[in-house]
């Protein structure tokens, strides 16, 4: 092991050759210093393919924007057809709440009894023919491909993907079934009369149980045998650009039924209907699409999907593989964003980000790493205030560096590329929250606190003096000028001017990058020595030589003498690093 450096006097050297020893060299010298570059390390961390980037980054996003000739056409076509469709859309509106007031006109038991006879009838002849009148009117040209299941044939209808308010038209093609709605919404005038003659399964926000009786509804129904009558769902429970489809909610595939699909297009030059989340909004589709001489919409029917024994059992299954099918037959991939991402996107805008910051396929996020929404967003927050500086919503090395209040060094860059899982120099909010996970909060055990704390504490009296601190993070580093009194005082809580056990575990916890740091040092540490210990193999007369004048390390700092890292004769077992391939 060598006196010398236990003692703190002088630098010790190996026998037959002029290195420091290993224990000397794995505290105190910085990655590439004494002379000699350090050629670059092959990352031991696999990119797993299910983490990669969706093939479709942003499904919530309609930049579409009119050219001048779009706009001149437009306005021409609406001084004439606007008004006009609009008081005909009036008409009809008025004459459907008639109907609709007629079919539930003295109905015993309201929503909770199903309709039937002529009522059922009224509903499904009146009210579908008027819908049909309705879209005629605004100017949609519809084309339906496939065959309308029966009731009996498949209870609930699956419609995707959901892009536009107006792919209503199912509803008028399908005999006016039940739908999924905010209880809200049958209090509106008109619209609230026409809604409860479909008699929908109402969501109450309000109700802290409604998505279980939500699917408990659902299920009751679809399982009734006829008696009420099919249920539309848009399993994708928001709306996107229809580039690809989203995960589909369960709530259509509980119940064990068979389903039927139905896709939906809009293969039109000008799109006047898509409505997202980063687009135009409701009132300007509307006038936009009322102002087209002809809006074409396709639905296509697909065979029924009746579930296996294995779908029954699984509904995610269930609803995976009808989402698969449908993407097949659309053509598009599959994403696993949802609804969930859209809060993200509100609550980045609300945080000076740009709204797309905040999507990071929060399905595939949550299950895989065992997330949290509430946690996610509460990262976004940590994620904002790094990456505020910079433009487009990402992390670059310099905001890196920043955050940790560290200057940019070998140690620092590996971490980065860490996160950086697209290699394109910056960290977007997606590979930070996977970064978090898979690389810094597993390193971030009881056990490296431990021994992190133990290799600060020189003089292994139970606390951190700054001068103690300084000493490894500039020597680890190789910044012997580095002020550290800032990084310092956040971790000292009570001000004393030491850091105690508890204070340095609590920041510790709270700041898990700084764990993977650690242990990033000390893999790069046991690569440098593995490279210096091939140097020892060579021939009698190749000898290591210091290049120019430089001076060990040992020689002008303190030397730590905790027991951390191995002795000159001790096994390492501890492995390469702590990561997991993810």
């Amino acid at each position: 092991g060598g006196a010398g450096p236990r003692a703190g006097t002088g630098a010790g050297t190996v026998p037959g050759t002029s290195r420091p020893p290993r224990r000397q060299l794995l505290r105190n010298q910085p990655p590439g210093a004494g002379g000699r570059s350090m050629a670059p390390r092959v990352l031991p961390l696999p990119r797993q393919h299910s983490f990669c980037s969706p093939v479709v980054l942003n499904p919530f996003v309609h930049p579409g924007r009119l050219s001048a000739g779009d706009k001149l056409r437009t306005v021409l076509l609406g001084i004439i057809l606007l008004p006009l469709r609009v008081i005909f859309i009036t008409f009809i509106l008025l004459l459907s709440w008639l109907v609709a007031s007629i079919a539930t006109y003295r109905h015993q038991g309201g929503g909770a009894v199903p309709l039937k006879g002529w009522r059922r009838r009224m509903i499904q002849t009146s009210l579908s023919c008027l819908t049909r009148t309705l879209f005629f009117i605004m100017g949609f040209q519809v084309e339906v491909k496939g065959k309308v299941a029966s009731l009996l044939e498949a209870p609930i209808i699956v419609a995707a993907p959901h892009s536009s308010f107006f792919d209503a038209i199912v509803s008028a093609l399908t005999g006016m079934p039940s739908i999924v709605s905010r209880a809200e919404n049958l209090s509106t005038p008109v619209f609230g009369t026409i809604l409860s003659s479909l008699q929908p399964v109402a969501v109450s926000r309000q109700d802290p149980d409604s998505r279980k009786n939500t699917v408990a509804e659902i299920t009751n129904r679809a399982l009734s045998g006829g008696k009420w009558p099919q249920i539309l769902i848009f399993p994708e429970g928001t709306c996107t650009n229809r580039s690809c489809l989203i995960t589909f909610k369960q709530g259509a595939f509980i119940p064990r039924v068979p389903v039927q699909p139905v896709l939906l297009r809009y293969p039109n030059k000008l799109d006047t209907v898509t409505w997202t989340w980063q687009g135009y909004s409701l009132k300007e589709l509307f006038v936009m699409t009322m102002c087209q001489l002809f809006t074409r919409v396709e639905v296509e029917f697909l065979p029924v999907h009746v579930p296996t024994e294995e779908e029954k059992k699984d509904p995610v299954l269930f609803a995976n593989r009808v989402r698969q099918t449908m993407a097949t037959a659309l053509n598009v991939p599959v994403t696993d964003h949802t609804f969930e991402d859209c809060r993200l996107m509100i609550s980045a805008g609300q945080l000076t980000l740009p709204m797309e910051a905040g999507l990071v396929e929060f399905t595939k996020i949550s299950k895989k790493l065992n997330l949290k929404w509430n946690h996610v967003r509460e990262q976004l927050d940590t994620f904002a205030a790094i990456a505020s500086a910079s433009k487009g919503g990402r992390i670059g090395i310099e905001e890196f560096s920043e955050y940790l209040k560290l200057p940019i060094s070998d140690v620092l860059r590996e971490l980065f590329h860490l996160f950086d899982r697209n290699g394109d120099g910056t960290i977007d909010f997606r590979e930070y929250v996977i970064g978090l996970s898979i690389l810094c909060n597993p390193a971030n055990t009881e056990e490296t606190i431990q021994m992190a704390f133990k290799l600060f504490d020189l003089d292994e009296d139970g606390t951190i003096t700054e001068n103690e601190f300084a000493c490894i993070i500039q020597s680890a580093l190789g910044v012997p000028e580095l002020d550290v009194s800032n990084l310092f005082k956040e971790i000292d809580a009570d001000e004393t001017g030491k850091l105690s056990y508890d204070e340095f575990k609590d920041f510790a916890l709270k700041h898990p990058e700084y764990a993977k740091l650690f242990t990033t040092y000390l893999d790069l540490q046991r690569y440098q020595l593995g490279m210096l210990e091939e140097d020892d193999i060579q021939p009698p007369e190749a000898k290591y030589t210091p290049v120019g004048n430089a001076v060990p390390v040992s020689e002008t700092r303190p030397v730590a003498r905790n027991k951390v890292c191995p002795a000159d004769n001790e096994e390492d077992n501890s492995g390469t690093s702590d990561k997991k391939d993810d």
